[in-house]
Order: structure tokens, then sequence, then C-alpha cells
């Protein structure tokens, strides 16, 4: 019979209690890589989606889904104009929190351009995109809301008609989709007794510079929405999406773009490195250091398990050694002990994982790449730990069974 699996058999409790703490501790190390998977999959989510050639955002700026960006939505006109621009469409995001049903509803509120973008591209898997210009929203699944179900956001009420899966924003928010007009409403949404005041400010403004007396037009402006008053910037998307003719040249559109002083011009793949190395880098620094500090500790569990093992086992060593046993059925032992402590674990980490990874709230995605990459590791980390008992085992000497 084997001597691992018979001595494996002999310590069994002890064992089996150290390949399922082993195979826990391998869990959050296969989790980790999951959940920094699961957050690059959520930043560059909808930079990926979407298709677009440029991001035109405001000037000196990484794009919406990294900071504030502001452009007036006249922008778009100005795009079409250039040579090589097939399409602009304005594309608004933010976030929000409000109540609904008793509970908190954090919300990432994306805008489209429609109708030249009704959200078709979505990964709908009940209901439709949009057909109206107005109160409607396609909410992803991980928001709760029912298909046809009714959302009070600011002054309007808003109707669910679609339903997508795996849309999620960078902070792990579930996403929903409105026309950019929508959006804005809700962006600059304004509580009644909010407008009230600063109307009232106007006229107090006007009347103290002495300007309603010559132009008493004024105060029946100051009671007037703020959007039809002339000194009010218009309203602003987040960024202005651009799509190239088949053909144009992305360089020569790109450098007539940068001559403009007003905004900075991203391609996708840009876009996509400005997140990545921006809000993302130092949660994907912190997660492989708290990976790589996960593995270290397994790594010393299990030489202190085996090496408490080969302790144990000094009679049983000292008598083999009398027996004339060579060396390397002695290291055979201790290695094969190693390696089948490793796999069981791995294999408790990737099935309770399977299990309990779908039940984080943030997505967890495990890539057949990374399980064989963590194997590698757990096989090395297996054999490395077998040293310090190898070295105890070889240090016994036959006369020890004496004592």
């Amino acid at each position: 019979m084997n001597l691992a699996i018979r001595d494996v058999r002999h310590n069994f409790a002890r064992f089996i209690l150290t390949v399922l703490g082993l195979g826990m501790l391998l869990m959050i190390v296969m989790g980790m890589g999951g959940i920094y998977r699961g957050l690059i999959e959520d930043a560059t989510l909808l930079v990926d989606r979407i298709d677009a050639d440029f991001w035109v955002v405001q000037r000196d700026t990484r794009g919406p889904f990294a900071e504030v960006s502001r452009v007036p939505l006249l922008l778009e006109d100005r795009l079409r104009s250039v040579e090589g621009v097939a399409g602009a469409r304005a594309f608004v995001s933010h976030t929000i929190q409000r109540e609904h049903r008793g509970l908190p509803l954090r919300v990432g509120v994306q805008g489209l351009s429609w109708p030249e973008d009704k959200g078709a591209w979505l990964p709908i898997v009940q209901g439709r995109p949009l057909a109206h210009p107005h109160y409607e929203m396609v909410a992803d699944e991980l928001l709760g809301l029912g298909l046809g179900e009714k959302v009070a956001l600011g002054k309007d009420t808003y109707t669910v008609v679609g339903l997508t899966r795996a849309m999620v924003g960078q902070g792990g928010d579930g996403l929903a989709f409105f026309t950019v007009s929508d959006a804005l409403a809700i962006q600059n949404d304004t509580p009644g007794e909010a407008i009230r005041l600063e109307r009232e400010a106007r006229r107090v403004r006007a009347d103290e510079n002495g300007i309603a007396s010559t132009n008493p037009g004024l105060l029946e402006m100051a009671d007037a929405p703020a959007a039809s008053i002339p000194a009010v910037a218009p309203s602003q998307a987040s960024a202005i999406l651009v799509s190239l003719e088949p053909g144009a040249d992305p360089q020569e559109v790109a450098n007539v773009l940068n001559g403009w002083t007003d905004i900075s011009v991203h391609t996708t793949a840009g876009q996509r490195d400005l997140l990545l190395t921006g809000s993302v880098d130092k949660a994907r620094r912190q997660i492989g250091l708290f990976t790589a500090i996960l593995v270290t500790i397994s790594a010393i569990i299990m030489a202190l398990i085996l090496y408490t093992l080969t302790l144990d086992k000094v009679h049983d060593i000292a008598m083999l050694k009398l027996m004339g046993a060579r060396n390397t059925m002695i290291l055979g032992l201790i290695v094969q002990q190693a390696v089948m402590m490793g796999a069981l674990g791995y294999g408790i980490a990737y099935y309770i994982g399977i299990w309990l990874f779908p039940r984080f709230p943030r997505r967890v995605i495990v890539v057949e790449s990374d399980l064989v990459l963590l194997a590698v590791i757990v096989l090395f980390i297996s054999v490395l730990s077998s040293i310090l008992g190898i070295a105890k085992a070889m240090s016994i000497q036959p006369n020890e069974v004496l004592s």
C-alpha cells in the first residue's frame, strides 16, 4: 500500500481539517482574481459595447466614467460638419440614489441619444428597447425592478419597458437606460421650493443692480424657467459619441478634433486604457497584494502542517531507515502528502467557489486561464512547503527508534 495514503488514513481527521482550511484560503484567492476580473469588466462594459470610434469629452478630462465631463449638446452639430464623421450622438452618465418601495435604489443612469440610439445593442432578456422619447427606461435585473413597473424619479414617472442582464457600472450599481432628455431631467431635477427661492433671488439681484428700473421685462423673465433665460447655459451631455464614415482615416479626423481647444478626444481603446490606469488601478494593485499575501499564508500553513505530521512520524521514519528504506521513499511520502493536500484543497476551493461566487454583491468572473494559473501555483507551493518536512525527515537517525 502507498505509504502516503496509509499515513493519511492514520491522521485522517487532521488531514481533512487541514484540507478544508486550505481549500477555503484557495477559494478566497480564486475569488480575489474573479473580483479583479469583474471589476475590469464592469469598468469597461459600456466602453466596449457602445459602438463609437471616438469619445469627445470636456477638455483635459478622461471621460464620463472616470470623472465629471460636461460638453454642450450643440457640439453634435459641430462634429457632424467634420469631414469623415458619419454621425454624432450625445451620451449622459451619472449615478443617483432614490427610495423605491421603501428601500434605497441606487441607479447608474445612462442617457441614449434617441432616436439614433434606442438601446437595441443592449442585452435585453425581457421586453424591448426604448420606443418613445420620454418616460421609458430599460433597467438591469440587478435593480430588482419588474417589467412594466413604474419608478418615480424627480418630477416624472418612468415605466420599465425592458430588462437587461449583467449591465453593471464600475461601482457595482445596476444600470438603467433612458433617452438623453430624460437622463438630463433626472440629473437636473430641483425641488419646487428651491426653484421658488431661485426665482425670488433673481428679482432681488435685478432690483439691487438697478437693472429692473431700466428694463422691467427682466422681472417677468425672473419668474420663467431657467432654461428659457438666455444667460443660463443650456443642458450639457457627458460626452458626444462619434462614428466615422467607412474608409475615413481616424488619425486625420482626430487631428482635426484635437485642434479644438474646448474638447478632448479619446478612441475607444484609449478610453478603456484611461479607465484601467486610473480609477481601477489602485483596486487592481490592492487585490493583487491581498492575493499574494493569501498565497504566502497558504504555503506557510501547508509547511507547518507537513512539518507537524513529520514530527508525529519520527519513530516510524527512524524504523523505516533502520529497516534499510531508501531516502527517496521517505521523501516521496512527504511530497505525495503535500500534493494530495494541495489537490484536494484546490478541488474544494473550486466547487465551493462555483456555488458561492454568484451570490456575491459584485460580479466575480473566474476564467479558465486564472484557474490553470492557480493550479500551477498550488502545485508549486505544495512542493515548496514540503521542504521543511523533508529536511526534518532527512535529519532523523535510525537509532532514534529506541528513544
